[in-house]
């Protein structure tokens, strides 16, 4: 993995490097809503040897701010995002991106990839979108794993209600059903997530239901 001390980013400039990326395809309101999260995730929560799925891959505007800001990608990349010869796609492509996981794409694929490498004996986060749940891929991985007690894999949900089925009693009740550990929080107050990670027993999966008010 490349990193570029030379030319990081401020943390505190993650917020305004954003502006860097433009487009249509930066998916404003998609990108806002993961920038908390990822942001804990990066400072606070994943270890040199964990591996991390974007599997809500559409709005990766925030995830490739918060890399620049870790050193992980060139500041300078984030100008071309988008364009032919940028390693910075509409989606992320695990082969150009240090720190992703998987190259995303069709929703749903994020949370079966993240069983198969769990079972392998890494220790994954997955972040999936409230919407992307309404693909039914995602549940055969969530009964799966709830079922075999898979501690090793974490989700992370970014839930903006823009579901279109929803689920009753929150995300976090059918995860429960399912044999996983849950715990809801603020998307925005970060010792609020950093808490919420912190609640995986090492017995089951966990999932982190970050609720984000707009």
């Amino acid at each position: 993995m490349n990193f570029y001390p030379e030319r990081m980013l401020a943390h505190d400039d993650v917020t305004a490097a954003l502006t860097r990326l433009t487009g249509d395809e930066k998916h404003d309101r998609s990108s806002y809503s993961t920038l908390d999260v990822l942001r804990v995730l990066f400072d606070r929560v994943l270890g040199p040897d964990d591996r991390f799925m974007l599997s809500k891959g559409h709005g990766p505007a925030a995830f490739y701010a918060v890399l620049a800001a870790k050193g992980l990608i060139p500041a300078d990349a984030l100008d071309g995002f988008g364009s032919f010869d940028s390693i910075l796609g509409y989606h992320p492509d695990r082969t150009l991106v240090p720190a992703a996981g998987i190259g995303s794409g069709s929703l749903g694929h994020g949370l079966p990839i993240a069983v198969g490498s769990a079972l392998a004996g890494r220790r994954v986060v997955c972040l999936v979108g409230d919407a992307e749940l309404d693909e039914g891929s995602n549940w055969e991985a969530v009964q799966y794993a709830g079922r075999i007690g898979l501690a090793s894999l974490t989700a992370v949900v970014i839930d903006n209600r823009s579901s279109t089925y929803h689920w009753p009693g929150g995300v976090e009740a059918r995860f429960a059903l399912e044999g996983w550990t849950a715990t809801v929080c603020d998307g925005r107050d970060h010792d609020a997530i950093a808490r919420a990670f912190a609640d995986a027993t090492g017995e089951r999966p966990h999932v982190v239901v970050a609720e984000i008010v707009e």
